[in-house]
């Protein structure tokens, strides 16, 4: 599977190998994770949801964050279908599933997690409800965070659709002047970045998918770049030059999920 996902197989050709030999999966943590992660990428949230809270997971040295990630995704994910169905007692609810951690997870939430995006719709839902107050409550937590884009190497560092959120929400805030200038400062970062040479020069432990392929950081960097090019654009509504970008993430890579805010 590994390799199948190196070489960019279809999402449902890995779902339905895995599912083939599902007595080898399910001993497996890290496969179960995989296994997760493609339904989510298919967009089968509920089925994720209802797999994840069937099992206990257990940590694993450089499988931190990724059970929890998709945790958090399908729930990111059902929010938004829910809020745009006008159903925003749902949204809030399942959004508020994401202040704990359950604990078959086999790990906590970090402290100071970067949460903009599920502040973010959080606000929305309660826009949506007609409670200005905890709207803006919400819109608020989610301008907090560094505004400076930054590749993500480890689980920990912060995603740069988390900066996205941060300008989506000084927008409904009213601020337009800084909305934009979150997003200027994705697609500034990336322009400058885009030929960079990557290495990391020091040890570290936690590095995910580092598992029998040694990763390519330059095609990683090209990927952070382009994306966040592609997030940039999309803030400021030229949708055509954001999926230019985003296009060019998804060719270099089907399975980041960071495309999920298309």
């Amino acid at each position: 599977d590994q390799l199948y996902k190196k070489l960019r197989r279809p999402h449902k050709e890995r779902l339905a190998f895995l599912e083939k030999h599902l007595d080898l999966v399910e001993r497996r943590d890290d496969l179960s994770v995989e296994r997760v992660t493609l339904y989510n990428q298919l967009g089968e949230y509920e089925k994720a949801k209802s797999l994840i809270a069937s099992r206990k997971f257990h940590p694993w040295e450089g499988g931190e964050g990724k059970i929890s990630g998709q945790y958090i995704i399908c729930r990111i994910e059902l929010a938004k279908k829910a809020i745009a169905e006008k159903r925003y007692q749902d949204a809030i609810s399942l959004l508020k599933e994401t202040e704990y951690y359950p604990f078959n997870l086999g790990e906590g939430k970090l402290a100071g997690a970067e949460e903009n995006d599920i502040h973010y719709f959080m606000g929305c839902a309660y826009e949506g409800l007609g409670d200005k107050e905890n709207a803006e409550l919400y819109f608020r937590k989610a301008t907090v965070g560094s505004a400076e884009p930054a590749i993500a190497f480890f689980y920990n560092d912060q995603q740069p659709d988390k900066i996205y959120y941060q300008g989506l929400a000084w927008r409904k805030l009213g601020d337009e002047k800084k909305a934009r200038s979150r997003f200027n400062k994705l697609i500034n970062h990336g322009e400058q970045h885009l030929f960079d040479h990557v290495k990391i020069d020091y040890f570290a432990v936690s590095l995910p998918d580092l598992l029998i392929w040694e990763d390519d950081l330059n095609l990683r960097n090209q990927i952070h770049c382009n994306l966040v090019m592609g997030l940039g654009y999309l803030g400021l509504n030229d949708r055509k030059t954001a999926e230019r970008f985003l296009g060019k993430v998804r060719e270099l890579d089907i399975n980041h999920q960071g495309l999920n805010v298309l």
